[in-house]
């Protein structure tokens, strides 16, 4: 076989190994002089010639998942028996990179061998993936091995290892091996020049940590699809940070690399700076957009039909042409002074600061641009400089606005962060401020027309859109005009009003209405808010109001007459749910038996029931009385109070109701009457007080029950104070001629806590409640009881207390603490000079404490419980208390607790 002769055949093969792959030609593949086979991408085999079974001694099986890559029975390469994975059609498959002239030993089922040249061309699909290969091989004529031009290495996998790494560090693109969790695992030195990192601040890092923030999301998205296995490539562009704190844009392709069985190894993404390319694309977008937005301006200026509409449509072109976010356009006034005339996100106090500062004089005839690229750095004055910074402007650009060659005023376009400006950003801004100077020139011209036209226009889609009926019509009363309010209140269409008369729409029991108004009408008078009823087309009512002016001729004739009509129909209902509603509380306050009256915000009486004026005993003027319905206050201890300091006018003046408040009115018959006064402020929907209303309670009975209720307690403590004192007399009296010291000490034990509920007694009657007294009081009238059955020189000291007790605790509480003294000064006061005894009674955390406690040694209250009849009363009177007792050493304490519930 002629070697050259074959290989020559094989280039002419290789461009039409892409057409054959999956529709091969069985004639012309048998037909080839050399031995030919395909794979797919996975290496199993798609089809093969005879001649290739002819070298390989056998028919591999189609599809087959066991016979991968070749149909050999062995191979050998450089004498070495290789697997299936490491075949020449295996590496093409992984690689992509054909392969052409690889010699190797084929070995036969029954043990012959020959040599064969291997010819290996993949197969990309049209989106680059690799579809599969196609191997052309021939058998080598001659023993040995050929020696090859090109000195070949005698390792040749060796070889095209060595190629390879070249070409990966050298390749003109930035190449990244990454795992499954996107950590670097091996990088080239193109990607270490576009990162400006070296290999190793690289390696161990993710993707994710060297890519801008914004970019993360879609590059880490793609990336978890490409390891499920959804694809095996994809691509994006994205910003990639450099070490120097900048970035470059890349475009990034991830490839994923496989093992045979389909399982991810690792990814390789090719990374191509496409930073110029970005901002070229950056720079003309910016100009396409600067001219988008000059022809936006100049279409839309077409249209504006106001000065108003001329700078909304100029500053919507400012901020879209330059790309800032604010701007403002300031014109000399008729004193030439620059002022804004429209303006975008500016503070007032920053528009009232910068206000008539200009760049240029009045008369200069060719103003040009004046940029701040750095407000901080400029050269503006101090206080100047500071209104901007405070403002947050950071750069700035001054565009004079010439009208007729003069200058007009400027326009300013505003940045927050220092901007350079490129000349074509002031070209642009040069042509705005033409367009802008332009237009409201043109613009003043017509203003009067174009005012009177959109009057008109105004005009007429108000009456188209009003939901009023609007109509015209003749002095005869025939319909010219009829709007789609007409049509929605009376039911009938344009077409079938036109030209009917008006009084198609007015019941016959009304018919002597039209006349009267077309009279009124002839004679130049104007009919308002005549309220009436009308027919609809359906034949129901509606009530509405009429509102009927004359049409004038231009000679000032009247030529006929414009009629709106508004249904009131809800108004009607409303006013009689108000009045009904109104009625009803009228009733409800005339029924409610105490004095009600209700003032405007000025204190000015609006409505009384009567049974104010039965407590003022006078009628009051409504509309003129102000802040009281009383003839004369006084204050509880007979003080005048003034009418513009009563409650009522502190709750309107304050906006706050007045509570707790007792006062004096005086009758014009000169009675007098204690009352409570409950006023309290009425507010609109804004917040605003409208008025008060306020309730006056008659206390002229409580007042008479409690003196009646006073005589009787005094009355009462006083027969009981002689009786407690007439017992305690007789208990002295026994105890001193009782001849057993025994029964003189029980006597003076009892006479002692008589007196001590005397002392409680005087505090329950002495005090102006009913069923609570101080807690305080109580505790120093017992203790001074008791104090003065003790020996001299023993003292007692006594903590101030707080709260109220209830009556029905007075006396146990009274014992107890009879006992607890008379025990201390027994038993721990032995030097009167030095000790003492401290008393206290408090409340905290919902519940009073009764504390007695003294410089004695104590005493241990279950050693004593059953000998001592003092402590047994003491325990007794606590658990009908229900309060908690207790003792404790030293010093010796001690302690009762009971809820501040039952005290009060």
């Amino acid at each position: 076989m002629n070697i050259q002769q074959t290989a020559v055949d094989l280039d002419s093969l290789e461009p039409l190994a892409s057409s054959i792959l999956q529709n091969p030609s069985p004639a012309f593949i048998a037909q080839l002089p050399i031995a030919i086979y395909a794979c797919d991408a996975r290496g199993r085999i798609l089809w093969f010639n005879a001649r290739a079974a002819e070298l390989w001694g056998r028919a591999p099986r189609i599809g087959d998942d066991s016979e991968l890559f070749c149909g050999s029975y062995k191979l050998f390469l450089d004498g070495h028996l290789i697997s299936r994975e490491r075949t020449p059609m295996a590496e093409v498959l992984r690689t992509g990179i054909p392969i052409r002239g690889v010699e190797g030993r084929v070995e036969r089922p029954d043990g012959s061998h020959i040599w064969t040249t291997v010819h290996i061309a993949p197969i990309l699909d049209e989106d680059g993936s690799i579809a599969g290969a196609i191997n052309c091989f021939h058998e080598r004529v001659g023993g040995g091995r050929l020696e090859m031009s090109d000195a070949r290495s005698n390792d040749w996998l060796q070889a095209r290892d060595e190629r390879l790494a070249a070409t990966y560090e050298h390749v003109g693109a930035g190449i990244v091996e990454i795992d499954r969790d996107g950590r670097i695992l091996r990088v080239n030195q193109q990607l270490c020049r576009l990162t400006g990192y070296t290999a190793s601040e690289l390696l161990g890092r993710t993707i994710f940590e060297e890519t801008l923030p914004e970019d993360v999301a879609e590059d880490r998205a793609q990336f978890h699809r490409q390891l499920a296995g959804e694809f095996d490539r994809y691509s994006i562009e994205k910003r990639i940070v450099r070490k120097d704190g900048g970035y470059i844009w890349a475009a990034v392709t991830s490839s994923s690399i496989r093992d045979a069985a389909g399982r991810f190894l690792y990814a390789v993404r090719l990374q191509h700076d496409i930073t110029d390319r970005k901002r070229a694309e950056q720079a003309l977008a910016r100009r396409m957009e600067e001219q988008a937005a000059l022809f936006a301006f100049s279409e839309r200026l077409q249209h504006c039909q106001s000065v108003g509409q001329i700078h909304d449509a100029a500053l919507d072109a400012i901020t879209r042409a330059l790309g800032c976010p604010r701007a403002s356009i300031l014109l000399y006034d008729q004193t030439d002074v620059m002022r804004f005339v429209a303006w975008r996100d500016l503070s007032e106090n920053y528009r009232r600061a910068v206000e008539g500062h200009s760049p240029w004089v009045r008369n200069e005839t060719r103003p040009t641009p004046v940029c701040i690229n750095d407000v901080a750095r400029s050269e503006l004055r101090a206080d100047l400089k500071r209104t901007i910074l405070n403002e947050g402007i950071q750069a700035a650009a001054f565009t004079p606005i010439v009208q007729d060659g003069q200058l007009a005023g400027k326009f300013m376009a505003y940045y927050g962060e220092p901007h350079h400006f490129t000349p074509s950003e002031l070209d642009t801004a040069l042509t705005l401020a033409r367009l802008l100077g332009f237009a409201v020139a043109r613009l003043a011209g017509e203003e009067a027309r174009r005012l009177a036209e959109r009057d008109a226009q105004q005009l007429a889609a108000i009456v188209e859109s009003s939901t009023d009926a609007i109509v015209s019509k003749t002095l005869d009363g025939i319909i010219r005009t009829w709007n789609d309010g007409a049509r929605r209140l009376f039911g009938y269409s344009r077409d079938e009003a036109v030209g009917q008369p008006i009084t198609m729409l007015i019941p016959s029991d009304r018919q002597d209405e039209e006349p009267r108004i077309l009279g009124k009408i002839r004679g130049g008078e104007r009919v308002d808010h005549f309220e009436t009823v009308r027919r609809r087309k359906d034949g129901s009512l509606i009530d509405i109001s009429l509102t009927i002016s004359p049409i004038r001729n231009r000679t000032g004739r009247v030529i006929g007459a414009s009629k709106i009509a508004r249904d009131i129909t809800e108004r009607k209902i409303a006013q009689k749910r108000l009045q009904e509603s109104e009625q009803r509380l009228q009733e409800l306050l005339a029924a409610i038996p105490a004095a009600i009256y209700t003032t405007d915000a000025d204190g000015k009486i609006t409505y009384f029931n009567q049974t104010a004026v039965d407590f003022a005993g006078l009628t009051p003027t409504l509309g003129s009385d102000q802040w009281c319905v009383t003839w004369k206050l006084y204050l509880p201890d007979g003080t005048p109070l003034p009418h513009d300091q009563c409650p009522m006018a502190v709750a309107l003046k304050e906006g706050r109701p007045v509570r707790g408040v007792e006062a004096v009115a005086e009758r014009p018959d000169g009675t007098r009457v204690p009352f409570i006064p409950f006023p309290t402020p009425l507010f609109d929907a804004s917040g605003k007080v409208a008025g008060a209303i306020n309730m006056l309670v008659d206390l002229s009975e409580r007042k008479q029950a409690e003196t009646q209720q006073r005589l009787l307690l005094n009355e009462l403590n006083h027969r009981t104070k002689n009786n407690m004192q007439m017992l305690q007399s007789l208990l002295y009296t026994a105890a001193r001629n009782a001849r057993s010291e025994e029964a003189r000490r029980v006597l003076d034990e009892a006479c002692g806590r008589i007196a001590a509920m005397a002392a409680a007694q005087r505090v329950l009657y002495g005090t102006t409640e009913a069923t609570r007294f101080s807690a305080d009081e109580f505790l120093g009238a017992v203790v001074e009881t008791v104090q003065q059955t003790l020996p001299s020189g023993i003292r007692i000291t006594r903590a101030p207390s707080s709260g109220v007790l209830s009556n029905d605790i007075a006396m146990p509480l009274a014992l107890i603490l009879n006992e607890l003294l008379t025990n201390a000064a027994k038993h721990g006061v032995s030097d009167p000079a030095t000790d003492s005894i401290r008393v206290s009674l408090t409340e905290r955390d919902g519940q009073f404490e009764l504390l007695v406690e003294d410089d004695g040694p104590g005493f241990d209250l279950n050693a004593v419980r059953d000998s001592s009849s003092g402590l047994r009363l003491v325990l007794g009177l606590a658990r009908q208390l229900q309060a908690e007792f207790a003792v404790s050493r030293p010093p010796a304490r001690a302690t009762l607790r009971f809820d501040a519930a039952r005290g009060a």
